[in-house]
């Protein structure tokens, strides 16, 4: 992919390509309702970017995993706010709900969560000050990586479905479920293609 600015070109992009997109939810099954944003924001060349965090090690659920900023639902809360709280408390980036661009497709995860990708615009200049007892590290990851190519599909349990994974070098793989969010992300968002990713299967390391 091109290398891609963060403007107001890309943000229309973005937005026309999730109003046109007919996001699918899935049934909570006993599962809790989870909210992640999927933050564009510039790196320190001016490329549009999305915010990853690498979840502290001490954390009860997916210490050291790779995560877009999100977590559980309060009650009564909608995904979008909960995404825009999540992403202030974790990151310290603070951003008005008119930042919120659309919604992805509900994953849902072994670990007994609804996930609901919420797609946010970020702010030039901002600082992200991430919460040491929650996030280890901050990256910026360009746009321009999430291409098709970087797709990685490893054998899942007998007779069920593959295991999605980016390979984003230097970095190593990245997994579902922020493998297949940010999968579908660049699909829909970026490139306007209608892609699913939510029978994609998740590694054993992620169901707990």
């Amino acid at each position: 992919m091109a290398e891609l600015r963060f403007d107001g070109a890309l943000r229309a992009r973005l937005t026309a390509h999730l109003a046109g997109f007919e996001r699918r939810s899935a049934p909570a099954d006993g599962k809790r309702a989870a909210a992640v944003a999927v933050v564009v924001m510039p790196d320190a060349e001016g490329r549009a970017a999305v915010v990853l965090t690498v979840r502290s090690a001490g954390l009860r659920r997916h210490g050291g995993q790779w995560a877009c900023p999100g977590g559980r639902c309060e009650p009564g809360e909608t995904t979008e706010a909960a995404a825009l709280r999540e992403l202030a408390e974790e990151v310290g980036l603070t951003v008005a709900p008119e930042h919120v661009l659309g919604g992805l497709d509900d994953y849902a995860t072994h670990s007994g969560f609804v996930i609901t990708p919420v797609v946010v615009w970020g702010t030039v200049g901002a600082v992200l000050r991430p919460d040491p007892n929650e996030v280890a590290t901050v990256v910026l990851l360009p746009l321009a990586e999430l291409t098709p190519d970087r797709v990685v599909l490893q054998p899942g349990p007998p007779g069920g479905e593959p295991v999605l994974a980016l390979s984003l070098p230097p970095r190593g793989l990245l997994y579902a479920p922020t493998a297949a969010i940010l999968h579908q992300f660049a699909e829909v968002a970026v490139y306007g293609r209608a892609t699913r990713v939510a029978h994609f299967e998740q590694p054993r390391f992620a169901w707990r």
